[in-house]
């Protein structure tokens, strides 16, 4: 008889391969071919065979061996509670510059969890910093073939790190990048920059120890440090400025020609952010190689500027009848923003406004839009004119609920302002909205 463990099935797909065999929410998969099913990492890997023998735990103890043939892509059919993981791994470190320590309270409560988990860095792209990994996840990893895999560096220096991370074991990162690498996985990496820190002398280790590993890691990301206005009894930090913004996207920039003239690959990318508080152009999408670190804020804006050119071309020249809404954002965008709805207004009968939100919420430091709350929203527009639709870009709530960070829903905001929201995801959005909602 086999252990309880394995995974607790949640639903069975009518008409599929598990349904056939009898397969019932409640059964337990314990294990496939003889192998232990953990998770839904090892579930994935094992039912690749074409052919199967199931060991499953009905809901009343009986044992169950189900032999299955099938074609190589073809599903079971199951889902599995927590859909397939159980606990998540949290984070144990103490890093001076973490944002989960600088958040208000009466948020929503995901946010508050830390997660340093290396299966939602394969299944999500959440990034890790690897200082929990035992050999056994090493040896998991690669032998499961979890790649690629999302790793926050932030320095290579072995002593910095564990001062940064402020975790003992947070100096193993450049050996443990090494055996990631000669197991077959690939890596995209980011550095939080704080100035002062790892920066400078230090950030030029880091970006060189990590060019060096290609073609294990693929990508290196530079962000700045984010900082609220919640950081009583934290680490003294701060915000990077001007002049700062522009040496750290000009030494990007040479080290993007250096790995394009090696690896035919720019590979080293600073955050649009960086670019935005230089005041410097945006580079072209050749700069972003495949575009792989989106979600991290790298190449959002020059996405965004290809999509605008590309939509700003069909736009007519008069609407039939008076159209009036207003486009939302974060002071960071408005740059971005700006010229776009100035362009819009060209089009006849139609008239946006452009409201900068600034973030009430975390304080004057965060400008990016992602991080404007519902409140925010209802206390800068509340009050004045919006016209008949307002427009938000979709950073700004989690899908598919569409709830902002405080917990406020989007129908909740469009009774608050009284006036139908609109989320759209990039230009194409906008403009359809703009032209024709109804």
């Amino acid at each position: 008889m086999m252990t309880a463990q394995g995974l607790v099935i949640e639903k069975v797909a009518p008409g599929s391969i598990a349904a056939e065999l009898g397969v019932e929410p409640g059964d337990r998969l314990v294990a496939v071919n003889n192998q232990p099913v953990e998770d839904i990492l090892d579930y994935r890997f094992l039912t690749c065979e074409e052919e199967l023998t199931l060991t499953l735990l009905k809901a009343g103890g009986e044992e169950w061996l189900c032999d299955v043939e099938k074609d190589f892509d073809d599903d079971l059919g199951l889902e599995f509670v927590d859909g397939g993981l159980g606990p998540i791994r949290r984070c144990q470190n103490r890093c001076l510059f973490c944002f989960v320590d600088q958040m208000p309270p009466g948020l929503r409560p995901t946010l508050y969890v830390k997660d340093d988990d290396y299966r939602l860095s394969f299944l999500h792209g959440n990034f890790i910093t690897l200082t929990g990994l035992k050999e056994r996840d090493l040896e998991r990893i690669i032998r499961l073939r979890l790649s690629p895999l999302y790793i926050s560096v932030h320095t290579t220096n072995p002593a910095l790190r564990v001062k940064m991370l402020g975790h003992p074991r947070a100096g193993e990162i450049m050996e443990q990048l090494r055996r990631l690498g000669q197991g077959g996985i690939e890596m995209h990496t980011q550095v939080v920059l704080c100035p002062g820190i790892n920066d400078g002398r230090e950030l030029e280790r880091t970006v060189g120890d990590l060019i060096n590993l290609w073609p294990a890691v693929r990508s290196v990301a530079i962000v700045p440090v984010g900082l609220t206005r919640y950081r009583e009894g934290l680490t003294p930090l701060r915000t990077f400025n001007r002049e700062e913004a522009v040496e750290v996207v000009e030494r990007v920039q040479s080290w993007q020609d250096h790995c394009l003239e090696r690896f035919a690959r720019a590979m080293v990318y600073a955050s649009d952010e960086f670019y935005l508080l230089a005041g410097r152009e945006i580079p072209s999408g050749l700069r972003y190689d495949d575009f792989p670190q989106t979600e991290n804020g790298v190449g959002l804006v020059r996405l965004f500027l290809d999509e605008w050119e590309r939509v700003s071309r069909s736009l007519p020249p008069s609407l039939p009848s008076l159209r009036r809404v207003t486009v939302v954002t974060g002071v960071l965008a408005e740059s971005i923003l700006a010229p776009v709805v100035e362009r819009l207004n060209k089009v006849n009968n139609l008239v946006v406004n452009l409201a900068v939100v600034p973030s009430g919420l975390f304080g004057p430091s965060v400008t990016v839009a992602g991080l404007i709350s519902g409140k925010d929203i209802v206390t800068a527009l509340e009050g004045r004119d919006r016209g008949q639709a307002l427009i938000l870009p979709a950073v700004m709530v989690r899908q598919p609920e569409q709830v902002f960070l405080d917990g406020m829903t989007v129908q909740e905001l469009s009774a608050r302002l009284d006036c139908p929201v609109f989320v759209v995801d990039g230009p194409a959005g906008l403009v359809e909205v703009c032209l024709n909602y109804h």
